[in-house]
This record gives C-alpha cells, sequence and structure tokens, in this order.
C-alpha cells in the first residue's frame, strides 16, 4: 500500500536504494510513496499507519482509500492520508535484514498542474491523473 501525503501542494516522497549485485542495498536510487506490506491480521488503514510512523515518523489522523494501481512488486492500494503537525524524518525499515539503509532520503516534490503531459521526473503518474479534491 502506499500513502499519498499532501502539504503546501507537494506530496512526501521517500528516496530508496535498490538492491544491488551483491545483495546489499547499494544499487540504482529511486523515489516512491511511503508505504510497504500489510502484516498478517492488520487491515489496510491500520498497515498505513504503521509504514508512515515507521517510514517517515508522522501521525496519521486520516486514512482515505483512493483506488488500487499497478506497482512494479504487484498491485497495491493508494491512501489518501492527514497527518499531525510536525516535519517528517526518515525512518528504518524494521524487517530489513541486512546493515545497509534502504530508505536514504525524504523530499516533498511539487505536485503537478495535470496538463495531459507526461513524463514529469520524482511524481507517480497516478497522482498527476487524480483530483486535488481527492488528496485533501
Amino acid at each position: 500500500m502506499a500513502a499519498v501525503i499532501v502539504r503546501d501542494d507537494s506530496v512526501l516522497m521517500v528516496r530508496e536504494r535498490g538492491r544491488g549485485p551483491g545483495g546489499r542495498h547499494d544499487g540504482q536510487e529511486y523515489w516512491t510513496l511511503p508505504g510497504g506490506g500489510v502484516n498478517r491480521g492488520e487491515d489496510l488503514a491500520d498497515a498505513v499507519r504503521r509504514e508512515v510512523a515507521e517510514e517517515v515518523g508522522l501521525t496519521c489522523v486520516d486514512v482515505r482509500y483512493l483506488y488500487d494501481f499497478p506497482y512494479p512488486s504487484g498491485q497495491t492500494s493508494a491512501f489518501a492520508v492527514t497527518c499531525a503537525e510536525g516535519e517528517p524524518r526518515l525512518g528504518t525499515d524494521p524487517d530489513l535484514r541486512c546493515d545497509c539503509p534502504r530508505m536514504v532520503g525524504l523530499d516533498w516534490v511539487p505536485l503537478p498542474v495535470w496538463s495531459g503531459e507526461t513524463g514529469v521526473p520524482g511524481v507517480p503518474t497516478l497522482l498527476m491523473a487524480t483530483p486535488r479534491s481527492a488528496l485533501s
């Protein structure tokens, strides 16, 4: 699942490293929305709250389902998330089995104004087509 956290017309994104040839997280960097997997017995909204707290250190006050979309790791669900006041901080991945950091940065990325064009770097295409009213 993925958390869409919008503040001041920007979306919070996490920079991660993929696995390199040696199996460590020293491969190519990429940007993604905060989120991840669902633990056994955990409902999706609780998973969103947990992942947001783990990855970006924010507390969710509202979680609303947006839609499902294809993702490299499989089909995932996007949620519009409102967080309590405070600045995000890069967290850690408690399930990581190695000493190499997977998450290496975070930033607020400006949401593009929908113009029908593609190729805006750093912002998932799905956010370009999402009505602003659904994100706030």
